[in-house]
């Protein structure tokens, strides 16, 4: 009997690979049969997930770029070549503060990064993807709800929702799927290295405070989202696109703060 969510054969690209979330889809992926190409501008964390992946019997390589200088996405593309089946737009950068604290040059790195590097992927890989394929952008739940002090990032995820629905309009006919999960607060490096830099000696508390603005009480795991998105990623997921997806304890629909 196929097992469910089998991606034995498919190619797929996960950018941002090395660490937190991307690393766990990366992992995941490669255990349902894909081969992992990770795209990542670390490429020592990314080595570093390549190695756990093929410890474990699966495949992955990783390319060293940045996602926002087009040529590099356009050569790393390229030498993986076609088809590619499935894309992950998982690298992404964080910013607090709202319009009047955000300076010019908050902005466009914000921008440079989460928007245009997200466009870089979909120009490079959309052509490779021959027979089809599915990609997952990352938003967040500040692409459709208010968050305090997130105006640049708010921006930044908000396009990525709305790119999501232009390119699934777009390629109806070219059989690509292209669908969005929108997580809340997911329990990463990144979220322990910015509490311990904002918040020193109170680590334990606001660890606490900020898990509580979920109204499930806890912050995700990097697995869970991985899940999430291995399934829509999977041919039992071929009637989905064109959807958000949040995975946020609750946080949009049962009024989270």
């Amino acid at each position: 009997m196929k097992k469910l969510f089998d991606l034995n054969g498919k190619t797929a690209i996960v950018t941002g690979g090395g660490s937190g979330i991307g690393e766990a889809i990366s992992i995941q992926l490669a255990r349902q049969g894909a081969h992992v190409h990770i795209l990542e501008k670390n490429a020592a964390s990314g080595a570093k997930v390549v190695d756990l992946i093929r410890n474990e019997g699966g495949m992955a390589t990783c390319i060293g770029i940045d996602v926002t200088d087009l040529e590099e996405v356009l050569r790393a593309v390229g030498s993986i070549g076609s088809p590619i089946n499935i894309l992950i737009n998982n690298a992404g950068i964080a910013h607090v503060g709202n319009v009047e604290s955000t300076s010019p040059e908050d902005f466009d790195r914000i921008y440079q990064v989460n928007v245009k590097g997200v466009y870089h992927c979909l120009k490079a890989v959309i052509p490779m993807m021959t027979g089809g394929g599915t990609i997952i952008n990352v938003a967040s739940i500040a692409s459709v709800v208010g968050i305090p002090d997130r105006f640049a990032y708010s921006m930044s995820k908000g396009a990525i929702y709305t790119m999501t629905l232009s390119v699934a309009r777009d390629y109806l006919d070219k059989n690509i799927r292209c669908n969005c999960i929108a997580p809340a607060r997911i329990h990463t490096p990144f979220v322990d290295g910015f509490i311990g830099k904002n918040y020193p000696g109170r680590e334990q508390e606001m660890f606490g405070k900020l898990s509580k603005t979920q109204p499930v009480g806890r912050m995700g795991a990097p697995e869970e989202v991985a899940a999430l998105v291995t399934y829509l990623c999977s041919d039992e997921a071929a009637f989905i696109t064109g959807s958000c997806f949040p995975i946020d304890g609750g946080y949009i629909t049962l009024n989270g703060d």
